[in-house]
């Protein structure tokens, strides 16, 4: 597939996928393609680690759905347009490396919804607005919203934000869990945000980072939270059993008693 509504690349263990379909970096189904096989090109790449979603620009991360493309379409096709974006942000949710959503820009509707199913969401201060204004068209979030904002901030302040449509600052939406950091000049130090946002993610790859070990932290919380505690605690068991057959858990045991910083290599 020829890749034209996003960009894909690879450095230091980091895959990005970056959203370009200017002003607003909205997507279509076309794009929604193109993440869905990003996602499995960097699930399937063993040099791979950690992937980084951003927008192009320095104005949104993404606004969300086409809303021309929408109001053109026709019910059924709406229908199977959620459901293979609810497919693509599952498999992005699922697969066993971290996420980092990097917030450039404004990241309303299912801009948001894309964000939430990233691991870790960091925003650059003063760079837009957070949030899900979908009521204001007479619909919901129809991308894994409604569920995934639930789970992450609770019922009543998701319920409440949904039904009113407000918008939020980064620092209000650190206040609230949806984010994880809001960096500001001194964050990022002289460095612009998508190579402060590429050291950041970095430190959870080899040689710094088991990075086996984080994408298998990542499964056990997203699949065992959906189950039973007892469930999740076999989830967390199996997974712990693969990780004791890795090489860098014998590396990182061998490295704690020899009283020296291991030197993990994922694998």
């Amino acid at each position: 597939m020829t890749l034209q509504r996003i960009h894909y690349s690879t450095s230091a263990g980091v895959a990005t996928i970056e959203l370009r379909d200017p002003p607003a970096n909205t997507y279509s189904y076309e794009m929604m393609r193109e993440i869905d096989a990003a996602v499995l090109d960097a699930r399937m790449d063993t040099t791979v680690h950690v992937i980084v979603l951003r927008g192009a620009g320095e104005k949104f991360f993404c606004a969300g759905a086409n809303i021309k493309m929408l109001t053109e379409a026709q019910a059924d096709w709406k229908y199977y347009f959620c459901l293979h974006a609810n497919e693509t942000l599952n498999r992005l949710e699922q697969t066993p490396k971290l996420v980092i959503a990097a917030l450039n820009g404004h990241c309303v509707g299912g801009g948001l919804e894309v964000a939430l199913a990233a691991d870790i969401r960091v925003a650059k201060q003063d760079a837009g607005k957070i949030g899900l204004p979908e009521v204001a068209l007479g619909v919901l979030p129809g991308t894994g919203g409604t569920q995934r904002l639930a789970r992450l901030i609770g019922k009543g302040r998701a319920i409440e934000l949904m039904a009113t449509g407000r918008l939020l600052t980064a620092h209000e939406a650190l206040a609230l869990g949806i984010v994880n950091e809001v960096w500001d000049d001194a964050r990022l130090a002289g460095k612009s945000f998508a190579d402060a946002v590429q050291a950041y993610a970095e430190q959870f790859t080899p040689p710094h980072k088991a990075s086996k070990a984080v994408g298998r932290m990542k499964r056990a919380v997203q699949s065992g939270l959906e189950a039973g505690f007892s469930e999740g605690l076999a989830v967390e068991r199996e997974l712990q059993q693969l990780l004791f057959q890795s090489e860098d858990a014998k590396e990182g045991l061998a490295a704690n008693v020899e009283k020296r910083s291991p030197r993990f290599r994922g694998e």
